[in-house]
C-alpha cells in the first residue's frame, strides 16, 4: 500500500494528509489529481462511519486501489447530537457556515453555559479492495458559546471553544487548533493501525 486516494477536493484537507502519509513512504493524491473525475458520493448514511464508508468504498470500487474518506461534525448536547452528520448543511442544502451557525446559536438561546457542552467528530474510513474498511475516530470536546469569536478556521469553529481553553477555536491559531483538532486524533488511530500494517 505505498499509494492512496484521499477522497477529498479539499485543499487544506490534502495538504494535511499529504504530509502525514509521507512519514510512511506513501504517496497520497486528491480527487482533483486524478485523471477520472468523479461525482460527489452522496451522504446518505445516519452516522459519521456510515458517510466515510459510503465515500471510500465507492471510490475504492472504481479505482481499485485504497482510498480514505472522513465525514465529521458537530454534536451538541442539548440538541441530542444535532447537527451531527448533518453539520455542513444544517441551515439547507447552500452549505452556509455563517447560517449554520446562527441556526445553532439560535436554538441554543437561553441554554445555560453548563449546558452548552458538545463536541467535534471526526471519523476516517479506508478501504482496500478485498479488505475490510478500517475506521478510526476522533473527537474533541467543549462547549458552545454564546457569541462567534474569532477569524481563522471555517465551520462552527468561531462558536466552539474547546475543553481547557479560554479561547474559540477559530482564535487559536491554525498549527495550535490542528494539534488538538478531532482530525489530528483521528489521524492517531489511523498511524496505530499503519504501524500494526508495516509489521
Amino acid at each position: 500500500m505505498n499509494k492512496i486516494i484521499i477522497a477529498t477536493k479539499n485543499a487544506g484537507k490534502l495538504k494535511e494528509f499529504k504530509a502525514f502519509f509521507e512519514q510512511y513512504d506513501m504517496t497520497a493524491y486528491g480527487l482533483d489529481e486524478l485523471d477520472k473525475q468523479f461525482d460527489d458520493v452522496e451522504e446518505t448514511g445516519t452516522t459519521f462511519e456510515e458517510n466515510a464508508a459510503l465515500k471510500a468504498e465507492t471510490i475504492a470500487g472504481f479505482l481499485q486501489v485504497p482510498v480514505l474518506a472522513d465525514d465529521s461534525g458537530l454534536e451538541i448536547d442539548a440538541l441530542e447530537g444535532r447537527p451531527g452528520v448533518y453539520s455542513a448543511r444544517y441551515a439547507g442544502e447552500a452549505k452556509s457556515d455563517q447560517a449554520n451557525m446562527d441556526k445553532v446559536l439560535e436554538e441554543l438561546q437561553g441554554v445555560p453555559a453548563a449546558e452548552r457542552t458538545a463536541r467535534f467528530v471526526c471519523v476516517l474510513a479506508v478501504s482496500q479492495p478485498g479488505k475490510e474498511t478500517f475506521y478510526a475516530r476522533g473527537h474533541v470536546e467543549g462547549v458552545i458559546t454564546e457569541v462567534p469569536q474569532g477569524e481563522h478556521g471555517f465551520g462552527y469553529d468561531p462558536v466552539f471553544q474547546p475543553e481547557g481553553y479560554e479561547k474559540t477555536m477559530a482564535q487559536l491559531e491554525p498549527a495550535e487548533k490542528n494539534q488538538i483538532s478531532h482530525r489530528k486524533q483521528a489521524m492517531v488511530h489511523l498511524e496505530k493501525w499503519l504501524n500494526e500494517q508495516a509489521k
